[in-house]
């Protein structure tokens, strides 16, 4: 492979991936600790984190993988910000509520479009299925390159960021088939919100369902996100590290990130 990998997470479902002239932020959520707001359920969320970077500290961002536009906890008022004037990689919904922004691209499943890098290269997203929250519109992104090369088996050599879902059996079944994952960035947390009936709704993933689609996908790194942070989220990092401790999933290697820190992941 003649690409390197760096990812700087940020908190929630927010990280910087910086790739051979491409640096590409996910979901962008900067507010500060405290912050609420009631989502379509009637549930208050209220983050209890600070982002480890703030606005002035981004490093120039080429593209914005955003999941889904509805969800302050995936993009807020701060993050909108960054929406202007750059390339932007969407649901079909959301690139509709988003508005008349040059530069917005709206996918559905397994549509694609492809993105130049500083250097004039091509790298080609992919939109992957999410089941969320009913009635909403949510995508996953596979992102690979020619530059990153195939595997023996002829496989497409790719990064993979879920965004919000549980686990879904088409996305191991059609990812696997398609795309050897170098690096998968995973939404956990089994956030779970108050349905209208007074019972309860999962709509990210738990360890469990994660370590599922790990063991149909095999990536060489799995690098959990949206584990902490948020009233909602019902599994933090011990959760996590139990469920990962106690199965076999070599050669996977799991890799929690210091948030504000610049990790490399493959080079």
């Amino acid at each position: 492979m003649a690409s390197n990998i760096s990812i700087t997470y940020i908190g929630t479902a927010t990280a910087i991936i910086y790739l051979d002239h491409l640096t590409i932020l996910t979901d962008p959520y900067f507010s500060p600790p405290g912050t609420s707001w009631t989502g379509a359920s009637g549930t208050t969320l209220t983050s209890t984190y600070q982002p480890a970077l703030e606005l002035k500290d981004l490093p120039p961002i080429d593209l914005v993988l955003l999941s889904h536009e509805d969800h302050k906890d995936n993009l807020d008022d701060l993050g909108r910000t960054l929406l202007n004037g750059r390339r932007v990689i969407t649901t079909v919904d959301g690139a509709q509520k988003l508005g008349k922004r040059e530069g917005i691209v709206g996918l559905g499943p397994w549509e694609s479009t492809t993105v130049q890098g500083r250097d004039g290269l091509q790298w080609k997203i992919i939109a992957t299925p999410c089941a969320h929250f009913p009635g909403g519109e949510c995508i996953g992104f596979v992102i690979t390159a020619k530059r990153f090369g195939h595997s023996p088996e002829r496989l497409f050599k790719a990064i993979y960021y879920s965004g919000d879902t549980v686990y879904l059996p088409e996305l191991g079944r059609k990812i696997a088939k398609r795309f050897d994952i170098l690096v998968a960035l995973i939404n956990m947390g089994q956030a779970t919100v108050t349905k209208s009936d007074g019972g309860t709704l999962q709509v990210t993933m738990d360890a469990e369902q994660a370590l599922q689609l790990v063991r149909e996908i095999k990536p060489q790194v799995v690098v959990p996100m949206h584990f902490e942070g948020w009233s909602h989220f019902k599994e933090g990092r011990k959760g996590i590290e139990q469920a990962f401790g106690l199965s076999n999933i070599a050669p996977t290697r799991l890799h929690f990130l210091i948030p504000g820190l610049k990790t490399d992941i493959v080079m």
